[in-house]
């Protein structure tokens, strides 16, 4: 069997995998579990994978979770169309950091996202922040400061205005607020992230007076250029991260773009 084929980005921040998701073994699924946990975010260029084969492989990372505020693909129930049409005005879906659905009890731990069709390359890019590398450059004060401390997460968080547009074409009727409380620190094999979605988080257990000043500040580091990767679509490429260590952000863009969203429990 051959080893998976991988390189880190410049700054760590994400990996790059150049196997063949078409003809991958099981025992390279098993690599490439490692590979996530360790960097978080894994790009997986040049693929060509039908809606069957990337249900298929997403499948070896858990039970697919269901989007509440979204209708899903009408053929394949398990994927969630996110598209910008050349004529949509307004932000664009999940434009702003954010950690997908961390509002929901029990939120999806990783998302695949696939590109069906994508503008020139450099247009639609998706910005990550690792959380891993953000936690360790905490000051020591702030890390022992909200080490057992949770966040209130909202689904009516400053990243709801961006579902707006894409709620008019495929939304639920179960709109109204969800809201959940979470660590803002995780662990993943030992090593601390920050669990702190900007576009979710409206408040922290038990800390009245400070709790605004602190999510400001946290929102402000985890974002932090060193921190940060712009990754650049090309037709059928696919990315897969952890929500529990990363933060990731659509971009700015005008011109038709489709993806095809899968979020696993």
């Amino acid at each position: 069997m051959s080893k998976i084929e991988f390189e880190p980005t410049n700054n760590k921040v994400g990996c790059f995998i150049y196997t063949n998701l078409q003809e991958v073994k099981e025992g390279q699924i098993l690599e490439i579990k490692k590979l996530l946990n360790k960097y978080g975010v894994l790009f997986f260029k040049n693929q060509s994978l039908s809606p069957e084969q990337y249900i298929n492989f997403s499948s070896n990372f858990g039970i697919p979770a269901k989007y509440p505020m979204l209708k899903p693909h009408s053929d394949f129930k398990d994927i969630y169309v996110i598209e910008r049409k050349e004529t949509d005005t307004g932000k664009s879906f999940g434009e702003g950091p954010h950690t997908d659905s961390s509002y929901l009890e029990n939120p999806p731990r990783f998302t695949f996202l696939q590109a069906i069709d994508v503008p020139e390359e450099g247009k639609g890019n998706t910005l990550f922040y690792n959380q891993f590398l953000a936690y360790e450059a905490l000051p020591k004060e702030i890390k022992k400061k909200i080490e057992n401390l949770k966040g209130v997460f909202s689904s009516q968080g400053k990243i709801a205005q961006t579902r707006e547009l894409r709620m008019a074409d495929h939304g639920t009727s179960g709109t109204s607020e969800i809201k959940s409380e979470h660590n803002l620190v995780q662990s993943i094999n030992g090593r601390k992230t920050i669990y702190c979605s900007p576009g979710h988080v409206v408040g922290i257990v038990d800390l009245n007076n400070e709790q605004e000043e602190l999510i400001n500040f946290l929102s402000s580091h985890q974002i932090k250029e060193n921190f940060s990767y712009s990754f650049s679509w090309k037709k059928g490429d696919i990315a897969l991260w952890s929500n529990r260590s990363m933060l990731h952000a659509a971009t700015a863009f005008s011109g038709n773009r489709k993806m095809y969203r899968i979020t696993i429990q």
